[in-house]
């Protein structure tokens, strides 16, 4: 069969559906991943599935999203494809509706509850457009999974339609080294965008009362310039902050196996923060770093079946502050993260849960 897969962002950072285009290869598909160009796009990497970026004049807002699903829809009624799998609200209304018409059998992969990320909190009409977005467009899919139980069960009773649960796991690792407690500087690694909600202006604020160890931030956002202001009026030089930009999957991985501490904090700001999985949790468990992060639903179940993080109840500089100075002086609490690591790493891993991946789109694709 041939699938293609949809999303917004340029395929070279995207982890997680790398990992399911590669897997969907596997199990005999054709598989084409699409998203958009920009002018800092690095060349595409040659891959086992084929890959597609459209251009579009506008970056962001409401008219980037318009233009990209115009063209997407414009795209999707030529293309040769038998099924389409729909990456979040933003690829929804033009891969729908060009699917819909062409009597295409369609998908729908849910990464983050779109309603209700920070960047449109507040904002009432923007929401209310998404929201329009789900309502007229979700009826079309009857197949349909997303990164965790949470979200699946919130999804399936808001949209009707039944929501399976694919974690966004790493693929298993073997030979791994871990860092070890006594390692100068200790290393404290966030990655991923530096966007509002991410906690990241109190990490920059607990490291002026922090000694011995060094923030690295892989990755870039909406809010690089101003991270990087803020960090110079706090004092923070290179030898406290580095911004390490756009970091690809490979790399990443050599930089996580280097860390200390992986950090996971972000704040309560709207539904899809408080339900999320991040890969970063399963990447940081992978390497066997233990993981600073937030006491929210998903966390605190997967805890509880490993411990292998210390929770927050608040992103603040003061909890950061004492949850890293306690780690700092507990030598036997890290050991013991890093140990139950060992056995949540046998577990939490792309082998097992792709199972349920390949089960969602066989039925989606009647075989």
């Amino acid at each position: 069969m041939r699938i293609i897969l949809t999303v917004t962002n340029d395929l070279t950072y995207d982890q997680r559906m790398q990992r399911i285009a590669s897997t969907l290869v596997e199990a005999g598909h054709v598989v084409l991943l699409v998203g958009r160009q920009l002018p800092e796009s690095k060349p595409l990497e040659k891959r086992s599935f084929e890959q597609k970026r459209l251009r579009c004049w506008f970056r962001k807002g409401f008219l980037f999203y318009a233009e990209y699903n115009l063209r997407l829809f414009l795209f999707l009624l030529t293309a040769r494809y038998d099924v389409l799998g729909t990456v979040d609200l933003d690829t929804l209304s033009g891969g729908g509706l060009a699917a819909f018409l062409r009597g295409k059998k369609r998908v729908f992969d849910a990464h983050e509850y779109f309603e209700e990320v920070p960047e449109v909190q507040g904002r009432r009409f923007v929401q209310l457009f998404w929201r329009g977005v789900a309502r007229l467009f979700l009826p079309m899919y009857k197949h349909a999974y997303t990164v965790g139980p949470a979200l699946a069960e919130l999804f399936s009773k808001k949209y009707g339609i039944p929501f399976a649960v694919v974690r966004n796991v790493p693929v298993k690792r073997t030979g791994v080294a871990p860092v070890r407690h006594n390692q100068q500087p200790r290393i404290l690694l966030y990655q991923g965008a530096l966007n509002a909600g991410r906690g990241i202006e109190a990490l920059l604020e607990a490291m002026t009362r922090l000694e011995g160890v060094q923030l690295w931030l892989a990755g870039e956002g909406d809010l690089s310039e101003a991270l990087r202001k803020r960090a110079r009026e706090l004092g923070l030089n290179e030898d406290k902050v580095c911004f390490l930009g756009f970091v690809k999957p490979a790399e990443l991985q050599a930089i996580t196996d280097q860390a200390w501490l992986g950090l996971n904090l972000l704040e309560n700001k709207g539904l899809s923060y408080y339900y999320s999985l991040a890969n970063k949790f399963f990447d940081c468990v992978q390497a066997r770093v233990p993981v600073l992060s937030m006491d929210f639903p998903e966390y605190r179940a997967l805890n509880t079946q490993h411990e292998v993080a210390v929770l927050l109840p608040e992103a603040t500089p003061d909890a950061i502050v004492a949850a890293v100075q306690h780690l700092l002086n507990d030598q036997f609490l890290y050991r013991y993260l890093q140990e139950n690591e060992d056995r949540a790493a046998e577990e939490w891993v792309w082998e097992k849960e792709k199972a349920v991946l390949l089960r969602v789109w066989k039925e989606a694709l009647n075989l």
